[in-house]
């Protein structure tokens, strides 16, 4: 699996839905999907699997806001 579909992936194991899989550029927070805690939550298990330390402080909701802009702001840090 590439790093894209993985990053994909876990944001629907955090969110607990699959649309995410489906429609990659959903916007999860005007969606509901993502919350504070599921920010959180996602940020935490990034670092665990991916070795990438993503500030709270970094993550802005306007950049950060669907699984394709969140997989490319990764993928940039790697």
């Amino acid at each position: 699996m590439d790093f894209k579909n993985e990053v994909i992936s876990l944001l629907a194991e955090i969110c607990q839905d699959d649309v995410i899989k489906e429609n990659p550029d959903i916007d999860l927070f005007e969606a509901g999907l993502l919350d504070s805690f599921g920010t959180v939550e996602f940020l935490v298990q990034v670092e665990d699997r991916f070795g990438l330390l993503v500030p709270i402080t970094e993550f802005d909701r306007d950049k950060w806001n669907t699984p394709n802009n969140i997989a490319m702001q990764l993928a940039d840090l790697r």
